[in-house]
């Protein structure tokens, strides 16, 4: 008996630590310059293609009427918060990694390729944002 409860908490722990190894969640994200917290995004999955919305903006200063200026497609003159900041982001069949998706900086309005790998067991996840061989790598912290 003993055996057997102690096989389902194991076995219930072990779903828990894989259903964290998403993107799927509420994140927090850190301004590369500062270190400062600046947003909270909340990723989706929609069929297996994944996208994320600003929920809250945290960086002093900003306003919630604040607009994405300076981006050039459907998001141009949209308030940040609520802007959709990644877009069609995808499973690889490869590794516990997203690909094939896009990330907007909405401060430049640029869209960068977009890879997202959850490291920590899912506590943390790291997104790049790249355009050919450059690009960057941001380390953001699961909040949900």
């Amino acid at each position: 008996m003993k055996h057997e409860f102690l096989a389902a908490i194991l076995g219930a722990t072990s779903f828990c630590a894989l259903a964290q190894s998403t993107p799927v969640g509420l994140w927090r994200s850190f301004d590369d310059k500062t270190g400062e917290p600046k947003a909270e995004v909340r990723v989706t999955d929609n069929a297996g293609v994944l996208s994320g919305k600003i929920e809250k903006r945290l960086l002093p200063g900003v306003k919630p009427e604040d607009l994405c200026t300076e981006c050039t497609d459907d998001r141009k003159d949209k308030p940040k918060l609520g802007l959709e900041v990644i877009r069609g982001a995808k499973k690889s069949p490869d590794a516990e990694v997203w690909v094939d998706g896009k990330i907007l900086d909405p401060e430049n309005g640029k869209s960068y390729n977009l890879k997202m790998t959850p490291i920590e067991g899912g506590k943390k996840m790291e997104v790049r944002g790249s355009f050919g061989p450059f690009g960057r790598t941001q380390v953001w912290q699961r909040l949900q």
